[in-house]
């Protein structure tokens, strides 16, 4: 399937209640049939954003056009979208056809009509057999499937989610995750789906942004965003990242040498127009993208350190390491087929760090943003 940019097209807007301001100035485009998540902490306006694609809030300034069409002054029940909403909104005195065909009675449709769109979707979100069962007879997992079935029984050209996994527990909410990216898939349409949950973004999503205080800090594909992440509040926020401050010594090439207290000189990639010479930097680095040794290594590139803690995770390892001239303990992380002699560590036993020339990022600004 080919991706058209601007299906959806955001163009500076922004929202506010009285004096506070919960979107400022968002400009992005969402493409056709793709699954766009919105992702951020609680409070930065994801919310906010869905509910102003869904009619549901009238942006104070800018505007919104989904698919050419601007979409001031359209009510939400005329726009081409839906809306699956946490709480999943299933009605408790209805069966399972009737919740999922709730949307047709105002469709001048034939009986036999109705029941074949309905069988379609049952079959669609694999719940054949139980359209006949009392909503308040099904699991958390079969609710959230019949609100889907029912948000896309009426073919809208977007489907919104705001956090629909929220509820379901960790076992089931990752079940869950494969059955909505198959479902997005099958149907083609375009998701925008609201989380506070990196993993769950990074599994479902063909491209993220990045939200805090309202504003979009990236949007990117989800490896686009883990391996390079544009400022410090983005690699913070997916993931688990060691941060270190560095200055520029020199540049070449488009990379730049840096001096980084007691790890010495790295070198990292950095733009024309970034990291000028002398300039202070921030940089970051991926626990898995440092080795852990218990002795120097041969090749003589190794920072010596302190083993503080050890944590077993089943699939990896986490490790924590003093390095004399950094204020935080470096975390390493090390898949456990290659970690059981680290493992048998004593807590404050002598360990070195290695890494590889291309492991560090180089991060916009300087600081926590």
């Amino acid at each position: 399937m080919t991706l058209q940019p601007g299906f959806i097209s955001i163009r500076n807007v922004g929202k506010s209640f009285g004096s506070f301001s919960a979107i400022e100035d968002v400009s992005m485009d969402i493409r056709e049939g793709e699954f766009f998540s919105l992702l951020g902490a609680s409070g930065c306006g994801k919310t906010t954003l869905l509910r102003m694609l869904a009619g549901f809030e009238t942006p104070t300034r800018g505007e919104i056009l989904i698919d050419g069409q601007p979409m001031a002054g359209v009510p939400p029940f005329e726009r081409p979208v839906n809306m699956v909403f946490q709480n999943y909104a299933i009605f408790p005195h209805l069966n399972v056809r009737d919740n999922i065909g709730y949307g047709l009675r105002r469709l001048r449709l034939s009986r036999r009509r109705r029941h074949e769109m309905i069988d379609e979707m049952l079959a669609l979100v694999r719940l054949e057999g139980y359209g006949d069962r009392r909503s308040d007879a099904l699991s958390g997992g079969q609710r959230q499937r019949i609100a889907l079935a029912r948000a896309l029984i009426l073919r809208p050209k977007v489907l919104l989610l705001d956090e629909p996994l929220g509820a379901l527990d960790k076992q089931l909410r990752e079940q869950m995750q494969l059955e909505l990216r198959r479902l997005q898939r099958t149907v083609g349409i375009t998701f925008v789906f609201v989380t506070h949950d990196q993993e769950e973004a990074l599994t479902l999503s063909d491209r993220i942004a990045v939200m805090a205080g309202g504003a979009v800090l990236q949007v990117d594909t989800p490896d686009g965003l883990y391996e390079r992440p544009r400022s410090r509040a983005v690699a913070q926020f997916i993931g688990t990242m060691n941060f270190l401050d560095g200055r520029v010594l020199s540049r070449a090439d488009g990379r730049a040498t840096l001096g980084v207290g007691a790890l010495g000189e790295i070198r990292v990639a950095a733009p024309e127009g970034r990291a000028a010479t002398g300039a202070t930097v921030c940089v970051a680095i991926r626990p898995e993208k440092i080795a852990l040794h218990s002795a120097a290594p041969a090749c003589g590139r190794g920072v010596a350190g302190a083993l503080e803690t050890t944590s077993y995770l089943g699939e990896r390892s986490h490790f924590r390491v003093r390095v004399r001239g950094c204020a935080e303990p470096v975390a390493v992380s090390a898949p456990n087929a290659d970690a059981a002699s680290l493992r048998a560590l004593p807590e404050g036993a002598p360990v070195w760090l290695s890494w590889r020339d291309d492991a560090f990022i180089l991060l916009d600004g300087h600081g926590d943003r």
